[in-house]
């Protein structure tokens, strides 16, 4: 079963679902108008998308997630519940966002980024903590973003990078593990998305 509410004109292809029912109790999945939704991607119930939200092929956006005006979610994506993402927001193919991530407004997420939530995989019970990435923030592809850490407004994250500990605003992490230096030349000022 499906349940969900288009505003507007949206266009969803043949073999995508909107409003999956995971649960007997949900609200449906509202999406804003001038909204693409490809072939293969998911979008479950109890989620809100504002207006011209874009997909690649196979997307995933789970339950409990809301997402802003003018995202792009590329092909084979994943938004993994409980997940914020502001407006104007570009996610490259094959990123992954877990539960309890937020991501601010004209963020750029490069190709196969990985954000992560849990401190100590399957060896404690400890609580989820997503990474925040504030407004104006640029992944690199490939990079890697650990559990709780914030990526200052403006900052700058260099493809491969591991980011193990807070970036400052305005900074370039790259490294693995990832230092931090001030921005310069063309990295330095927000994001043009």
């Amino acid at each position: 079963m499906t349940s969900a509410e288009l505003d507007g004109q949206v266009q969803v292809d043949p073999g995508a679902t909107i409003g999956y029912e995971y649960d007997t109790d949900v609200d449906p999945a509202v999406i804003g108008p001038g909204a693409t939704i490809r072939e293969g991607t998911t979008v479950y119930c109890d989620t809100e998308i504002g207006a011209d939200f874009t997909t690649g092929h196979d997307a995933l956006v789970r339950e409990h997630t809301t997402i802003g005006d003018d995202v792009l979610l590329g092909s084979q994506s994943v938004l993994d519940g409980r997940v914020d993402v502001g407006s104007d927001v570009s996610i490259q193919t094959g990123v992954y966002v877990p539960e309890a991530s937020t991501i601010g407004d004209r963020v750029f997420l490069g190709p196969h980024a990985v954000l992560t939530n849990d401190h100590y995989p399957v060896r404690t019970d400890d609580d989820l903590e997503g990474p925040t990435l504030q407004d104006d923030v640029s992944i690199g592809a490939n990079a890697t973003i650990l559990p709780g850490v914030t990526v200052g407004e403006g900052s700058f994250v260099a493809a491969g990078a591991v980011v193990t500990q807070d970036v400052p605003p305005n900074h370039l992490a790259v490294g693995v593990p990832a230092d931090h230096e001030q921005l310069f030349g063309p990295l330095d000022g927000g994001n043009q998305l």
